[in-house]
């Protein structure tokens, strides 16, 4: 009871439901416990988890919401972590997920994380280039309705060494604190790598008809170094972003509080419940309109350009071709659509496919990850020149991020996306090379893309 009385003076708004949740793991030490892993679960009302995520103490921290359903989830400490600081052995990594979905198949256990861009290089410290973590307590909520989890993993040692975990993360809970738009920032620098132009070397290249030739599209990218005058709030800073383009995903991951990662994608990977999966092929960029008719305009000319129209045929053909394999049956869109965001519009098509029996997550990962939008055509040799020309490691941006479960599975491509450390947010953007591209209008397609989290926390 002490650590209740402990939680209680905190005045948190989930007092009474973290109360049962104490009570339900006291009982657990007097029942034989048979599964690895044991989920408990109580409801609770709605409050915003982003303001809840903010005011937590217990790392790590995770958020995510999904393009265009009406959930989200807020997400603190670790019961289970399959984490490769080095090369990722995507069959070790398949086959100990395997084992924990036959051990869990009945609960809704969830594996949150990501995998980095390219797995072949360096990633940034603490993120490793896979990491997944099924968490020690989520917040779902779905629509005015939450759901307050606790997960325990009793595979190894003493089951009271667990229980004792998780009544301990439950006493670090801190209740949400109200969350304000930021302060904006001044700008101390900025350094851009690969800067104007290397940048325009880098177009050249890869527009040579020689090139072109084996070699139809690579998306180049660039790291912005913004360097601030005080320390920024990753989870204020994407609760403004979401509010500015809601039709997107937005997570976040933060492993400790030195480094967070957050995003606001419009990408998706691809969304699989049970054997359906849908995907997208997203390529093709224009600005929005200062108005309803000249945005219309402007969405009408993406529709007509060649070479925009290409390159998002290029993607879908890609999506399409390496999924057959896969699936009973794969259907595309014909024609393209327009995606609008709150600074920019995309070509759309939509890509669904009847997976065959046994296609686990992992060769979806494999067989999807990265995608012609973010990585190029030939994938192979569109990844060889980036990883030795572009002159960065991208780490998690244009990465996967996500979250694994039996049923059902969800991953967002990480493009829109930032970095944040102590007075420094480092920024990321790419544009897709092709016949016909412009080094000058694809640099300024890297700022358009940059412009609404920017606008966030700078004043120009």
């Amino acid at each position: 009871m002490l650590l209740y009385e402990r939680y209680r003076l905190a005045g948190h708004f989930f007092s009474s439901q973290f109360s049962e949740l104490i009570t339900k793991l006291e009982q657990l030490r007097n029942v034989p416990i048979c599964d690895p892993i044991v989920q408990l679960s109580v409801e609770a009302p709605a409050l915003p988890l982003i303001s809840w995520l903010s005011a937590q103490t217990l790392y790590p921290k995770i958020y995510w919401h999904g393009r265009d359903r009406n959930e989200d989830v807020a997400a603190i400490g670790s019961c289970k972590t399959f984490y490769f600081a080095d090369q990722v052995d995507d069959n070790a990594l398949a086959q100990i997920y395997q084992q924990q979905r036959n051990k869990t198949n009945h609960q809704d256990i969830r594996y949150y994380g990501g995998l980095a861009f390219d797995r072949t290089v360096e990633c940034w410290p603490e993120f490793g280039r896979a990491h997944f973590i099924l968490p020690r307590i989520e917040l779902r909520r779905s629509g005015n309705h939450v759901r307050v989890l606790v997960n325990l993993n009793f595979e190894n040692g003493e089951p009271e060494d667990e229980i004792q975990s998780a009544l301990n993360a439950i006493a670090m809970v801190q209740k949400p604190r109200p969350l304000s738009p930021p302060n904006k920032l001044n700008l101390m620098g900025r350094s851009d790598l690969p800067n104007f132009a290397r940048w325009k070397e880098l177009v050249e290249q890869v527009t040579q008809a020689n090139f072109i030739k084996s070699t139809p599209k690579v998306v180049l990218s660039r790291h912005s170094q913004i360097d601030v005058d005080d320390n920024i709030d990753p989870w204020t800073v994407l609760a403004c972003w979401q509010g500015r383009n809601p039709n997107s995903f937005q997570f976040g991951f933060q492993f400790s509080p030195e480094r967070a990662f957050i995003s606001c994608s419009p990408e998706r990977l691809y969304l699989r419940r049970q054997q359906e999966l849908f995907t997208e092929a997203l390529a093709g960029t224009t600005v929005r309109g200062l108005n309803p008719e000249e945005d219309n305009v402007l969405a009408q000319a993406l529709l007509d350009d060649i070479k925009n129209s290409h390159e998002n045929q290029l993607v879908r053909k890609h999506i399409v071709d390496v999924l057959t394999p896969l699936s009973q049956y794969v259907g595309a869109d014909e024609q393209p659509k327009i995606f609008k965001l709150n600074h920019i519009q995309h070509l759309h098509r939509a890509i669904r496919a009847q997976l065959k029996p046994g296609v686990s997550d992992f060769e979806l990962l494999r067989a999807l990850h990265p995608t012609p939008a973010v990585g190029g055509l030939p994938r192979d040799a569109a990844l060889n020149f980036i990883r030795q020309r572009e002159g960065y490691a991208r780490g998690w941006y244009a990465g996967a991020c996500g979250y694994l479960n039996h049923h059902e599975s969800e991953f967002s491509v990480a493009i829109r996306s930032a970095l944040i450390e102590p007075r420094r947010i480092n920024l990321f953007a790419g544009a897709g090379i092709v016949a016909g591209s412009d080094p000058e209008a694809e640099w300024q397609e890297l700022e358009n893309k940059l412009a609404t989290v920017l606008s966030i926390l700078i004043d120009f």
